[in-house]
């Protein structure tokens, strides 16, 4: 949306902060805010959904944007719901239960066409979305945060926005005996008196408890994340974990001693088990280590590979190239149809579990590099290997440059690409059509019922000429040439649009959020997304900025006020 600063501060003359006013609601975005007009200038409602009267206040005018608390609904949609979670909105995993389940899907189709259109400049015919049957207690990996609250251990979820846990008893999208498995813990550690970890002061001992099942084997891992490389009490962790929940198959310890919020560690030492659990996807059998990818939604994962197989067009004569290929899912998946599948993956333990489970399954047509995809894609380009096929599932930031490029310089038939953003897709979507390929098919698929994330598999091919035209074209004034002046005024239609500066994107974070984000982390955020740094409004500014690394949350808000002002 385009409204000029001068429009924009003419409206807010008569919007005051504190303000109640009565508003029909438009549309939303993906996570679930609705979007409503007060004199042509949009104003943010969390909470409120596409066509409902609400009655709103005034929260914060920033220079460019509105933001409003919902009050009351006056004419609710069809589509509302009374949220079944009682830890729904302030826990930060569920953003949609507030809607019922096509409202939702409907919302997630429209950001994924969105932003393929509008970012990265798109035409597509049709676009359709594979909804979930199951949308509770579908996750297979679960992630507590572990804190001290009033002296005592708790653990849950973040608050949206924040790293304050919301302590949570159950957790509707994920299986019952993840509760019990945080129970236990708790009560080790209470028992024992283990402290939890203090992001603020870096001290205390346990930060993370990770769990994984096999949604076919039922096997179950827990990974006990702690700032020592000692971790006190282990034998009786062990007996507690196990009499409450005797089907966990392996536990094991990762020493995190790190600054910060990483989940993780980089070892994975076992208590119980061997470390490492199975589980059968798409009629495969894959070993799971701690630190592998693997696809949270089991069902909608089988759903998704499948499509990505389709489009690939395999005959048995292929050569495959998966890039980000986790413990290699999708490639012995696709190696079923393919000639050869080469897997790339930069995570030394996931690559040992990928070789395993090529020789499990009994797939001697499949090989795996653990490398950066970057270089690993330069490498085989100067081992003069040519993949037919190349499919891309890179993390939530996208694809890097030295990637682009690399598939450009290979220049496979096709492109397969899965990804669970998609902005970062659109935007890698349009650098892929600029170096001589068409997007041929879009689909998007729920793999994240309840919450604001949706998986989009798309596949691009190289254009084709079927034929060639010349056209001489001749300006000037007379019969059959193209006057000047109408050039002019095509130049004046086109004028570059108003510039928009670290300021407004600060402000906007600032009043939607409620936090403060760096220039640099501006830049940086500008830069993994791949916009130019060199003829923006902020050049200078950009170019003498370190490189940092924010929050997610702080990377998601960045892209937010991107959006908002039409940057990508």
């Amino acid at each position: 949306m385009n409204v000029s600063r001068e429009t924009f501060h003419a409206a807010m003359k008569e919007c005051k902060r504190g303000e109640t006013l009565q508003v029909t609601i438009e549309t939303a975005t993906a996570d679930g805010t609705g979007i409503a007009r007060v004199d042509g200038q949009v104003v943010f409602v969390p909470g409120a959904l596409p066509g409902e009267v609400c009655k709103i206040r005034i929260a914060h005018i920033g220079r460019s944007a509105v933001f409003a608390e919902l009050l009351r609904v006056e004419q609710p949609s069809a589509h509302r719901v009374e949220p079944d979670c009682p830890y729904f909105p302030r826990c930060g995993g569920c953003a949609l239960r507030h809607m019922d389940y096509a409202q939702e899907l409907k919302l997630k189709r429209a950001h994924v066409y969105n932003c393929l259109t509008r970012i990265g400049g798109q035409t597509l015919s049709s676009l359709s979305i594979t909804g979930a049957e199951q949308i509770d207690g579908y996750r297979n990996k679960v992630q507590f945060p572990v804190q001290e609250q009033n002296g005592k251990p708790v653990a849950g979820f973040f608050a949206e926005k924040t790293h304050t846990v919301i302590p949570v008893a159950h957790c509707r999208i994920q299986p019952d005996c993840a509760d019990r498995i945080r129970t236990a813990v708790l009560d080790w550690m209470r028992k024992y008196s283990i402290r939890a970890y203090d992001e603020a002061a870096h001290t205390g001992y346990i930060r993370h408890i990770y769990i994984r099942f096999g949604a076919e084997s039922g096997q179950i891992l827990v990974c006990i994340t702690a700032n020592t490389q000692q971790l006190p009490k282990k034998k009786q962790l062990v007996q507690t974990l196990l009499a409450a929940e005797p089907g966990i198959t392996t536990i094991v310890f990762s020493p995190n001693t790190k600054k910060g919020n990483t989940v993780l560690g980089t070892e994975f030492l076992p208590l119980y088990g061997s470390g490492t659990i199975t589980d059968t996807l798409c009629g495969l059998q894959f070993r799971l280590s701690a630190p592998a990818f693997y696809q949270v939604n089991h069902a909608q994962a089988e759903r998704l590979y499948e499509k990505a197989a389709a489009l690939a067009g395999l005959t048995g004569t292929e050569t495959v190239l998966d890039l980000y290929c986790g413990t290699g899912t999708i490639t012995l998946c696709i190696a079923r149809h393919a000639k050869k599948a080469v897997g790339v993956e930069i995570i030394p333990q996931a690559i040992e579990d990928a070789n395993y489970n090529a020789a499990q399954n009994g797939m001697d047509n499949a090989e795996f590099y653990c490398m950066d995809a970057g270089a690993a894609a330069k490498l085989l380009a100067e081992r003069g290997e040519k993949p037919d096929v190349i499919v891309v599932d890179p993390p939530r930031k996208g694809v890097s440059a030295d990637v682009i490029e690399a598939i450009a310089a290979m220049q496979p038939e096709r492109v397969v690409y899965v990804s669970c953003d998609p902005a970062t897709l659109a935007r890698d979507v349009k650098l892929l059509t600029q170096t001589g390929y068409t997007l041929r098919s879009a689909e998007a698929v729920d793999l994240f019922p309840r919450c604001a994330h949706v998986e989009t598999v798309v596949l691009l091919s190289h254009k084709k000429a079927d034929s060639y035209i010349h056209i001489d074209v001749e300006f000037g004034e007379g019969e059959g040439k193209i006057p000047v002046d109408s050039i002019a005024k095509r130049a004046e239609a086109y004028k570059p649009k108003e510039k928009v500066t670290y300021k407004m994107i600060k402000e906007y974070i600032e009043a939607k959020y409620g936090f403060k984000v760096h220039t640099a982390y501006i830049a940086e955020v500008k830069r993994d997304l791949g916009l130019p740094m060199y003829d923006a409004p902020n050049a200078v500014e950009e170019l003498k900025q370190p490189k940092k690394h924010p929050t997610p949350e702080k990377v998601e808000a960045i892209k937010d006020a991107l959006r908002y002002f039409a940057v990508i």
